[in-house]
């Protein structure tokens, strides 16, 4: 006890604190990061849901100034040449000309212009599955619209076929077993892709907390969560997590 009757404090080690309060710390730590890392995940996913609705957006903007370039016509989903001996493949997101190294420019949809990181939906991080595509992600509805050079239907559609645009699909998050395929199937057999076998190559990708985001002809967005499996060659081919925006062809037809 000192001289003026007071109690002096046990002083403290060199370190500040003792191992038991050392201890709590680091449980506190522990306990807000357990609480705070599911938010960050689902910010973090929210993120990237708001950013591939953007850029689907932009997909859509592109394809109506494509139309408005070609007589109201939509871009064609593929088409095949040969110049000056190499084949070259023109898909309505990127041209590729099969030399050695392949050389992949602009598609279709952009005529020329840089494509860039648009075309890379940002929750996905697969394979392309298609020539030398730098990125992907996204499809475009081959069935009704684009059409093709080896489809029943190979001209692509006009503006004045689509019936109800807020509601057929233009662009989405594609999706299946082997990858990313970047030409978006209706579920069953319609005129324009008759002889086409392997639907469930063309379906969706429901990775943004479980639903699909769909750019749609009127040029609005929306992530969709109804998934659909059955169609033309069996639900078992579809993969976990992915799947068709309707059970019919509705979202993808001209009607």
């Amino acid at each position: 006890m000192s001289a003026d009757g007071l109690v002096p404090c046990r002083a403290r080690g060199a370190g500040g604190f003792t191992l038991v309060e050392l201890l709590v710390v680091v449980a506190v730590i522990g306990l807000l990061a357990a609480l705070l890392l599911p938010a960050l995940a689902r910010s973090q996913s929210s993120a990237r849901r708001a950013a591939c609705l953007s850029q689907l957006r932009q997909l859509a903007l592109a394809a109506q100034t494509y139309t408005d370039a070609y007589h109201q016509t939509y871009p064609p989903a593929y088409a095949s040449t040969v110049e000056a001996g190499v084949t070259v493949i023109r898909a309505w997101d990127f041209t590729t000309r099969l030399s050695q190294p392949p050389q992949v420019t602009a598609g279709l949809l952009w005529e020329g212009l840089p494509v860039g990181q648009i075309q890379q939906c940002p929750a996905w991080r697969g394979p392309a599955n298609w020539l030398a595509d730098p990125h992907t992600g996204y499809n475009y509805n081959t069935s009704y619209l684009g059409h093709g050079q080896l489809e029943s239907i190979p001209e692509p559609a006009r503006v004045s076929d689509v019936k109800q645009p807020a509601a057929t699909a233009l662009f989405g998050d594609g999706e299946y077993a082997g990858g990313a395929n970047k030409f978006m199937r209706a579920p069953w057999p319609n005129p324009g892709d008759a002889a086409f076998r392997g639907r469930w190559a063309g379906t969706q990708g429901f990775r943004h907390g479980g639903r699909s985001n769909v750019a749609f002809c009127d040029g609005h967005a929306a992530a969709w969560r109804g998934r659909f499996t059955e169609n033309q060659d069996g639900a078992g081919h579809v993969a976990a997590g992915t799947g068709f925006l309707s059970a019919d062809n509705s979202l993808y037809d001209l009607e």
